[in-house]
């Protein structure tokens, strides 16, 4: 069964969420303020409509609490990012992720009840500042303060090793997952695989782990 989704604010974050869930085969929802947004995503999401979602009146007329998943994408008006977020958590909605366009606007969900909390601008700086200070780092994932899953280009001393010969875990505290090599992905029989120089490594661990293996062994 088609899960059911509503997107919230339809600028370029909204917007992108709209057109990757309609691939993806979901039924989506898109709403703004704005009718030359709604217009522009008319003919890409299963519905568009033009509301001012900090109306309940017009939440409720949207049947809202029927949706699977709400993303409140609004990413201009904070005070109507923050409305709209308690409106649909006192209707009922079970799964709302907001995009917080500051640290104390995200004070401000989670306090209000944001199942899921995400700052695209913020991670995307992130990312940037980790593949820019890195020439090994191809892509950055924070799971936490401290967490992070990284994908590492194999260099150095790595190339003809197995990863059970390299005892990563054992010597880095950090684990590798999958080795994308080309267009394919290994995952089964790792710890076996011979690592060839190139090969992308996809790294889990704690963010002062996997800096110390990359200093010590990439090089």
């Amino acid at each position: 069964m088609k899960k059911s989704f509503a997107v919230i604010g339809l600028g370029k974050f909204g917007g992108s969420i709209v057109t990757e869930l309609m691939k993806q085969g979901a039924d989506v929802l898109a709403i703004d303020i704005k009718e030359e947004r709604v217009n522009e995503y008319a003919s890409v999401a299963t519905h568009a409509v033009i509301g001012d979602t900090t109306d309940e009146k017009v939440l409720k007329s949207l049947g809202i609490r029927n949706f699977d998943h709400v993303i409140v994408a609004i990413g201009d008006d904070i005070q109507a990012s923050i409305l709209t977020t308690i409106i649909l958590k006192e209707l009922g909605v079970k799964d709302v992720t907001a995009k917080a366009l500051s640290d104390y606007h995200e004070k401000v969900l989670k306090k209000i009840g944001a199942d899921r909390i995400v700052h695209p601008e913020r991670d995307m700086g992130i990312r940037l500042a980790h593949n820019m200070v890195s020439n090994n780092i191809l892509d950055y994932l924070e799971l936490s303060d401290q967490h992070s899953i990284v994908e590492i280009v194999a260099r150095g001393r790595l190339a003809g090793h197995t990863v059970i010969d390299l005892d990563i875990r054992a010597k880095y505290g950090i684990n590798i997952v999958a080795i994308k090599r080309g267009n394919d992905v290994i995952v089964s029989n790792l710890a076996r695989e011979v690592i060839r120089e190139d090969d992308i490594l996809i790294v889990i661990g704690a963010d002062t782990d996997i800096s110390r293996f990359e200093k010590k062994v990439m090089d």
